[in-house]
């Protein structure tokens, strides 16, 4: 059976910005497949190329054994398609644009009637169905989205960024709408920079990061690669770079620390990864203690996919975010390595 999406060395530029270095990965029929990674990661045009909403430079993209790039109108028919940005008419009413977009799609009158019916049940929104669009709430507007999305049977549903901006309780609806998609047997194919949203919903992910897919596998796997459980530590709520320094230097020596990074964007925080189930925080406070530095603050947890990301480039997913949006100055993020 082929591979319901399948990205072979992806690369696209816009001008002199490389928005795709190389990216690979496969989603199996009948998975949710997760695009983890900040703003400006290269996610959407990843998503774009897939969609045939853009041409690739070079490199394959394959959906349902269907080329994006030599087969576009074909590859259209295997998708649902639902952007970052809902685009909907304020003067039609919910029902009126489902109607529209199965015109869209040259479904018959008499499969429209009962597709309409079908997604406005799955999704809770016939109290919704006629009523202006521009009387929705952000919620409701990403449902009806969903819904056109769905409403043609694609093979592969295509979600950008599905949740971004909503409220609590709508993700929950939103989850568990993907969640009946995929025992329906619909492959989802989503990206996201939430990483709570990936590690609950997504059967396998790919982590990208400025272009690149840096790792690929179940969240689970990807956690267990990083190795022990991990250990927040900060010498004073803003620390010196030379005490941050000597404070990871008599860290890394001790045989339970397996790695230690400072994380000059977090106000030169250490970051150790540590042998599971071991007395880590005793033995860092005794060590820290016979060397006269002070703990502002210690915390130990086990794996998450920020450290999966951290671990690959020395900065987290929100140090990433705060980046993109200029508010921190990527070139004071850095990944301190004793050997």
């Amino acid at each position: 059976m082929a591979a319901a999406v399948f990205v072979e060395k992806l690369q696209k530029r816009y001008g002199s910005v490389d928005a795709v270095k190389d990216v690979s990965f496969q989603v199996e029929p009948g998975e949710i497949f997760g695009l983890l990674g900040p703003n400006g990661a290269g996610k959407t045009t990843i998503i774009r190329c897939l969609c045939t909403l853009a041409l690739p430079d070079s490199g394959r993209v394959e959906v349902c054994g269907l080329s994006a790039i030599a087969q576009p109108r074909l590859v259209r028919q295997q998708l649902g398609y639902v952007a970052q940005e809902v685009a909907l008419d304020k003067m039609l009413t919910g029902r009126e644009m489902l109607q529209l977009q199965a015109a869209l799609y040259h479904l018959p009158r008499p499969l429209t009637r009962t597709r309409i019916e079908t997604v406005l049940d799955l999704l809770g929104l016939q109290e919704w169905a006629d009523k202006k669009t521009g009387t929705y709430s952000g919620g409701i507007r990403k449902r009806l989205d969903l819904a056109a999305g769905l409403l043609h049977q694609p093979a592969v549903l295509v979600l950008d960024e599905p949740t971004a901006g909503l409220d609590i309780e709508s993700r929950v609806v939103m989850w568990n709408f993907l969640r009946q998609v995929r025992q329906a047997g619909t492959t989802v194919l989503m990206t996201s920079h939430y990483l709570e949203e990936i590690d609950a919903l997504a059967d396998r992910v790919a982590i990208v990061d400025r272009g690149v897919a840096i790792a690929t596998g179940t969240p689970a796997e990807l956690k267990t690669r990083v190795g022990g459980d991990r250990i927040t530590l900060r010498i004073r709520e803003f620390s010196p770079t030379e005490e941050a320094e000597k404070a990871r230097s008599l860290l890394q020596a001790l045989p339970l620390v397996q790695e230690a990074i400072v994380n000059s964007a977090q106000g030169n925080s250490l970051n150790l990864v540590v042998t599971p189930q071991s007395e880590a925080i005793v033995a860092i406070q005794d060590t820290l203690r016979h060397a006269n530095l002070p703990i502002f603050g210690i915390a130990q947890s086990q794996p998450s996919l920020d450290d999966v990301y951290l671990a690959a480039t020395g900065r987290t997913l929100l140090d990433a975010e705060l980046a993109a949006a200029g508010m921190r100055d990527p070139k004071t993020e850095r990944k301190q390595n004793m050997r």
